[in-house]
């Protein structure tokens, strides 16, 4: 036999090693608050999305359920929220790590939001009964305590599939979040990975940029805040932004 042929199965065998080994996700503590690699530079993890009917510029998709506001079990509805603007947090799952920083960070401000005429309803994939056990449960023990703002149930995963944040490999949903207006119209979706939380600044910042062109018509450039300079969105009118800015 020649020196080629025996070499041939060896190299196959090491090539099959390499190819297998590419395929093969990097072993990581998967969890609701989050994937968190032990060691090492961390590889892609697929998971896998839903389909989603959540589409910017579109009508959000319609949603009813149970929710727990201020103890009590309600049913809750898109449509209740017609003619304000309506910030929709999905998050993992109650009882867990970052997801009570989230829920209580947007319920604490809930009178800035509500200043512009918007709402906030937080949905996860527990049950309504969950939810009731987790607002009786103190923050300090990782509880939200007395809560204003809804949590909705999604036990059916309907409305994470909807939204396209359901994780099926997982069982929950992804952090995230979407902008609606008083229309029931999309106007911005956020999605976060598990580890990370999101920033309630940013969603209010947002949420007045938005109503800022709908009330307006012009367009809110990079990082815009409430009193600074908007850009009249056509070629003559956007030389009075472009004007000012430094060469």
């Amino acid at each position: 036999m020649s020196p080629l042929r025996c070499l041939l199965p060896v190299v196959w065998v090491l090539c099959f090693s390499e190819i297998n080994g590419y395929f093969q996700e990097e072993s990581c503590h998967s969890f609701a608050g989050g994937s968190v690699y032990p060691q090492g530079s961390p590889k892609f993890i697929d998971h896998k999305l839903t389909w989603t009917k959540a589409v910017i510029s579109k009508p959000a998709p319609d949603w009813e359920g149970s929710a727990v506001i201020r103890g009590e079990f309600k049913q809750l509805k898109l449509s209740d929220y017609k003619g304000k603007y309506l910030v929709l947090l999905f998050y993992p799952l109650d009882f867990t790590f970052v997801c009570p920083t989230e829920i209580l960070a947007f319920n604490d401000r809930i009178e800035e939001f509500r200043k512009i005429n918007t709402e906030v309803v937080a949905c996860s994939v527990d049950s309504h009964f969950t939810h009731h056990a987790w607002t009786n449960t103190p923050r300090k023990d990782g509880g939200l305590g007395k809560l204003t703002i809804p949590l909705l149930s999604d036990l059916t995963r309907k409305i994470s599939q909807d939204y396209g944040v359901f994780l099926e490999d997982l069982g929950h949903a992804l952090r995230g979040l979407f902008i609606i207006d008083g229309r029931g119209i999309l106007r911005q979706i956020t999605m976060n990975n598990l580890p990370v939380g999101r920033s309630v600044d940013e969603t209010l910042r947002l949420v007045q940029a938005f109503q800022y062109t709908d009330e307006h018509g012009e367009v809110c450039p990079a990082g815009w805040k409430p009193g600074q300079e908007t850009i009249i969105p056509d070629p003559v009118g956007k030389k009075k932004f472009f004007q000012k800015q430094k060469n």
